[in-house]
């Protein structure tokens, strides 16, 4: 019916403008009318990228004409927050809460996944009739029904983990199963947006581009590093000394590549006359990921301080929201679901109580009064509040924000009952969200392991749903026992390495939904020399053996950096998928462990990934 009523609207608008010899623009604007009850959506959610990173903010040595349009022909919110790292903020972004209540206390080995009880920004855009498609870095659960199409989102193409270690030419997953594609990791997630926008043009759509630069590793495309290489820095980080210039100039030229990236999306909404209906909202995950300019705000990535958390979030909709306009209030990324449901004309769903706001009063510049508020901000233990004037750190010190934006100077001794009051404030946050019964079940129940001290999360990994019946389970999410360890100190781009012991295993902690037979694949690399090992996967009685051949030893990638990588940061190579063979699981909660039986050479195998097809 809906599809009948479009086709007979254009129809009409032809016949209009042949009778009144109007202009193509008089179409433009009917299917506009005609849509308007449901506005398209688009979401850019840059990964990594400071407040200092845009022309819009005043750095004078980036190009980001395309982004910064959003802010000129629409509404800029000028004291917007974030998580001070990527998992927390993206939850907060689909939920509307903050990111405690819904389970994520970390970015990697499973503590990134948002609790199944949350409900999202997207599931309340499908419900209402929209068809949705998420294309770029998720970052808040990998496994079904974790998986960001079990969130609300009809497709995805990315990768659900928080840090990828290639970006060019990269393996990614498209609808639960990987691919290896062609071309600039962020150009080839912006082409699947490309593509989702042309079949839904004719539907009401909600489109997510989260990217993943300027997140390392340190690579862009050589057209974009030729620009900004030989860069001479003038706008300088407000700790000068350590600041890297290299990365500095590379963030710069990565976020020129996402700018164009996005010039691509709008140049596709005007191609279709889509533009004048069409929500784009723009902004980033957390502050900036080293050491540059950024408006003189104290901290960065992984800081609960002003320059920690604070974004640029630009949202434009030329049928509804004015041009050029600026909010200074403060706002949140937990405002979004609310403020975008509430744009759209569409309820929320799920029924949990919102921490964030409708901002729609803001937006349009309404006279009625805006409530006092407190925005909070944690990490680990640090928790920070921010009012519309001052910031309380996490030491207990309260700045002046806007006297004194870059946090030089507390002021506790002139405000003492402001200061009471914020700390009380904290107080009870901090007690309600990280220290209640539930939370700290949650952390108490996470187990150590042997590589460095990065906690595996005690939530069990769903398996086996007919629904989606591909279950990746890389070495992120697994727990190395006896001498294995990570190819590097970041787990969410690695494999297992060091594995030369029959006393050696890796560990799942896996809750099968389906009992039944399911196909046994491993992503792996081994020397020649030192194939023919016997493995061994074992579930709950459940056991399976299998060959490590042929040898697979290629090399690590050395054309994929532009500069060297961060420390910790794993070399990846090209893997190869082994058939183990076929196990039988009971439906039950348990380990699942894998180990070898003999090893005839110094090693058993690297590995990336182990997969579960559930059989039909």
């Amino acid at each position: 019916m809906l599809k009948m009523k479009h086709t007979l609207h254009r129809r009409l608008v032809c016949l209009l403008t042949i009778a009144c010899g109007l202009t193509t623009a008089l179409f433009s604007v009917g299917r506009s009318a005609c849509a308007a009850d449901k506005p398209n959506v688009i979401i850019f959610l840059a990964d990594d990228a400071g407040w200092g990173d845009y022309g819009h903010s005043g750095n004078t040595q980036v190009r980001t004409p395309n982004i910064d349009s959003l802010a000129e022909q629409g509404v800029s919110l000028d004291n917007f927050y974030v998580c001070p790292v990527c998992a927390p903020t993206r939850a907060e972004f689909l939920t509307g809460r903050y990111h405690p209540r819904g389970g994520v206390r970390g970015v990697s080995t499973g503590q990134e996944r948002l609790d199944l009880g949350e409900r999202t920004v997207a599931d309340a855009f499908k419900a209402a009739g929209y068809v949705t498609g998420a294309f770029g870095k998720w970052h808040n659960g990998s496994q079904w029904p974790y998986h960001p199409q079990a969130r609300g989102f009809d497709e995805y193409f990315g990768h659900t983990s928080g840090h990828w270690g290639e970006y060019f030419d990269a393996p990614l997953e498209e609808n639960g199963r990987m691919v290896r594609t062609k071309g600039y990791i962020v150009d080839v997630c912006t082409d699947r947006a490309l593509a989702f926008i042309e079949r839904s043009k004719d539907k009401p759509f909600f489109c997510y581009v989260p990217f993943t630069t300027p997140h390392s590793p340190w690579a862009v495309p050589e057209d974009y590093w030729k620009r900004y290489k030989d860069l001479e820095i003038t706008l300088r980080a407000t700790q000068p000394a350590q600041e890297e210039f290299q990365h500095t100039r590379c963030a710069l030229a990565m976020l020129e590549n996402q700018d164009w990236n996005v010039g691509r999306v709008l140049a596709k909404l005007r191609e279709h006359k889509l533009e004048h209906n069409t929500i784009v909202l723009y902004f980033s995950d957390n502050g900036p990921n080293s050491w540059r300019w950024n408006g003189g705000m104290k901290g960065r990535k992984g800081s609960t301080d002003e320059g920690g958390v604070r974004s640029v979030c630009f949202i434009r909709w030329p049928a509804k929201l004015p041009a050029n306009q600026a909010v200074p209030q403060i706002t949140a990324a937990i405002d979004l679901l609310p403020t975008l449901t509430a744009l759209a004309g569409i309820p929320f769903v799920g029924g949990k109580p919102l921490d964030g706001r409708d901002l729609t009063p803001l937006l349009i510049h309404q006279a009625s009064p805006w409530p006092e508020r407190m925005i909070f901000t944690t990490w680990g233990r640090n928790l920070s509040v921010r009012t519309q004037t001052h910031r309380l750190d996490s030491a207990g010190r309260l700045y002046d924000m806007t006297a004194d934006p870059a946090q030089t100077m507390p002021v506790n001794n002139k405000a003492p009952a402001l200061a009471t009051e914020l700390a009380a404030a904290a107080k009870a946050w901090r007690e309600e969200l990280l220290d209640s019964p539930e939370s700290q079940a949650v952390n108490n129940g996470t187990r150590k392991k042997q590589d460095g001290g990065n906690a595996v999360d005690p939530r069990p990994i769903p398996v086996g749903y007919r629904e989606f019946p591909i279950t990746m389970l890389p070495a992120r999410d697994g727990e190395p026992r006896g001498s294995i360890r990570r190819s590097g100190a970041a787990p969410n781009c690695s494999y297992f390495i060091n594995w030369t012991s029959t006393k050696d295993s890796m560990v799942w902690l896996l809750e099968v939904a389906t009992a039944g037979r399911y196909e046994v694949t491993i992503d792996y690399t081994c020397p020649e020399k030192d194939a023919g090992s016997k493995v061994e996967l074992s579930f709950e009685g459940a056991r399976l053996t299998g060959e490590v051949v042929p040898g697979w030893n290629p090399p690590v990638y050395t054309n994929q950096d532009t500069l060297p990588r961060p420390a910790g940061e794993s070399q990846m190579k090209e893997f190869r998928t082994l058939k183990l063979g076929v196990i039988t699981l009971p439906k039950v909660q348990g380990s699942l462990i894998l180990r070898a039986i003999s090893i005839p050479g110094s090693q058993v195998m690297d590995l990336r990934r182990l997969t579960l097809t559930l059989l039909p």
